[in-house]
């Protein structure tokens, strides 16, 4: 687990489009030009939450949010603004255990691909160092 914080709660929701209560990143650990790591630490009044467990739908939520935060970050460093990005395809999700409360969830997100604001991304999640969920997605810039 990466214990290194580059950018804490308030910072990154200013580099993401979603706004409370949607948030599912409040830390990013690393950046490059190909990779980030994010992370979320599961509170009770998360809506993604439900009788003491983070559902599937936030943490697909929060792996495409470190993709957004990637750009965000990316774009904030060029001092440019962030456009809207969205989810062009997700494929092979798989889930293999679901956090609880308290836990903090890790993601890696590493770029495979970037071309004409399509971006393909594969992202392992997870927690206390056991992988949790893996998968790729596809997100597109709004122009």
């Amino acid at each position: 687990m990466n214990t290194t914080l580059l950018l804490e709660k308030e910072a990154v929701e200013n580099l993401l489009p979603q706004k409370f209560p949607f948030v599912m990143v409040d830390k990013m650990y690393s950046f490059t030009e190909n990779t980030l790591v994010s992370g979320l630490n599961i509170t009770d009044d998360n809506i993604f939450f439900n009788q003491n467990t983070f559902l599937e739908a936030g943490l697909i939520e929060h792996m495409a949010q470190s993709v957004a935060l990637h750009t965000g970050y990316d774009f904030f460093l060029k001092n440019q603004k962030a456009p809207t990005g969205y989810i062009g395809s997700i494929k092979e999700i798989q889930i293999k255990k679901l956090p609880k409360i308290n836990d903090t969830i890790q993601s890696t997100v590493t770029i495979i691909q970037e071309f004409a604001g399509i971006t393909l991304v594969e992202i392992v999640t997870t927690l206390n160092n056991e992988e949790i969920a893996n998968g790729q997605m596809k997100t597109v810039l709004a122009k």
